[in-house]
């Protein structure tokens, strides 16, 4: 069993304010797989110290942007060489199957490259060309970083999460207090044994696992300048009003209830091949999921039988088991609030293809649902509107490509979407309707070069390449 009793503050591991960790136990039967120590507002407050200290006194934000790009390429290769030992903490720690999690690691790579490569073309300092030249001043920009970034992660993919932030915030010469979920506290402590091996100077980064009130508590901190948050819309409101009051820099990356549009010309092999890898990935807990399958009224029993014959056939269990495509949620609560959904679901109309609240037979001692898919749905329902976070799709129907793309489009959400056609042209016509921040076509992986965000309730800001390094840098002009 590991166990990680000491905090990990400023690059030391120091003995956390209270002495009682925190049992970390399987989603899949319950039992305990480690043990972490958790964080209190007095630990937050010698994080945010030392973060504070190394930012104003410290080498980190003068060092030169190569040097910074070196120690993060160390960084990246310590988390590679230790990928399949990351990939098994977080599939006992939430329930995340085995192909999910080693997946993972190449999904990181590019992420850290993407990041690495924008930090390498960067111009942190340029002289501008004067508009007018006989005026003898010209004009310096500067590329400076904004100060203590507070990062505040979810738990349903973590090490994306953390690095998302953490990669950025660091090359840009930022000092950074991540605030993990407590049930990823295995994952990220491995996490920060990476960070105290690659270089960074003392202060520059902490590590704590802590609760929500906790998370309130450093946000709210003064000597913070920036809040990076990933999570629910509605706590996303929350750090948003928080960081209003305090003028504090602020990026919300939140929720989604994405729709995937298949037009009638369509593949239906290719949509059933990428289906479970676009709408049911990490067992559904995945805010980029496409969780409404748009059809069209000529091919919609079509498109329903197909979802369900896919959804039927992926096998739901053990997440350890290389096997398994769908483990557990990650608490007994989400497992509720989904199986909830799914009764919600029924009572509001909609057709019960595949599925149900019931738990799967044989899985009781874990936290499962069983995956399930409605039809005749109107985009109305709350199944349509709300985020479930779980394994649950709704199949609706649409007239023709105006009213696909309104169907889309009416959501308070609009962080991803899909778009399958054997078309090219006439796909790309419609992902550009889409009010999404991301649009995949026929199935294809989300490009860590460019921006990744929402519009309208699914966030502020971007990540990712150029866009998410710029998230974490200020502006300075000096006139000479």
């Amino acid at each position: 069993m590991i166990t990680y009793d000491k905090l990990f503050i400023g690059g030391t591991w120091t003995d956390p304010s209270t002495l009682r960790p925190l049992d970390i136990r399987s989603p899949h039967d319950g039992s305990v797989v480690g043990r972490a120590a958790q964080a209190r507002p007095t630990d937050v407050d010698r994080a945010v110290a030392v973060a504070r200290a190394a930012f104003d006194e410290g080498t980190w934000p003068n060092t030169p942007p190569a040097e910074r790009i070196a120690v993060l390429r160390r960084l990246n290769a310590l988390r590679e060489a230790r990928a399949e030992e990351i990939a098994a903490l977080i599939t006992a720690e939430n329930g995340s199957a085995l192909w999910f999690t080693r997946a993972g690691r190449h999904g990181l790579s590019r992420q850290a490259e993407a990041y690495l490569k924008a930090a390498e073309d960067m111009a942190w300092e340029e002289v501008l060309t004067p508009t007018d030249p006989a005026s003898g001043v010209r004009s310096i920009v500067r590329r400076v970083p904004v100060g203590v970034v507070a990062a505040v992660i979810p738990w349903n993919s973590p090490f994306s999460s953390a690095l998302a932030k953490l990669l950025p915030a660091l090359l840009a010469g930022n000092t950074v207090i991540l605030k993990v979920s407590p049930e990823n506290s295995l994952s990220m402590g491995l996490l920060a044994e990476l960070l105290a091996g690659c270089g960074l100077p003392e202060g520059t980064v902490s590590v704590l696992p802590a609760d929500r009130e906790t998370s309130e508590y450093l946000v709210t901190r003064p000597e913070v300048d920036k809040i990076a948050f990933t999570g629910s819309t509605r706590a996303g409101r929350r750090i948003a009003s928080l960081a209003g009051e305090r003028l504090k820099r602020v990026s919300l990356e939140l929720g989604g209830k994405s729709a995937a549009v298949f037009l009638p010309d369509a593949d239906l092999e290719a949509f059933k091949t990428g289906l479970p890898f676009s709408s049911l990935l990490n067992n559904g807990e995945a805010c980029v999921a496409h969780t409404r399958v748009l059809a069209p009224r000529g091919r919609y029993e079509e498109v329903v039988t197909a979802v369900k014959e896919v959804v039927e056939s992926l096998k739901v269990g053990d997440p350890r088991d290389p096997g398994t495509f769908i483990g557990p949620m990650i608490r007994r609560d989400q497992q509720q609030r989904v199986r909830d959904y799914i009764t919600l679901g029924i009572e509001e109309g909609a057709r019960l293809v595949t599925g149900g609240p019931r738990v799967p037979a044989g899985l009781e001692q874990g936290y499962y649902v069983t995956p399930t898919v409605f039809a005749d749905v109107d985009n109305g329902m709350r199944i349509a509107q709300e985020e479930i976070f779980g394994p649950v799709l709704t199949v609706i129907a649409y007239e023709d490509e105006d009213d696909a793309v309104r169907i889309a489009n009416d959501s308070e959400y609009g962080l991803s979407g899909g778009v399958w056609s054997t078309d090219e042209k006439r796909a790309l016509r419609v992902a550009r309707r889409l009010r999404t921040g991301t649009v995949t076509v026929n199935g294809a992986a989300i490009g860590y070069d460019g921006p990744f965000g929402g519009f309208k309730a699914s966030g502020v800001g971007r990540e990712f390449g150029f866009a998410g390094l710029h998230t974490y840098i200020e502006y300075q002009t000096v006139t000479v």
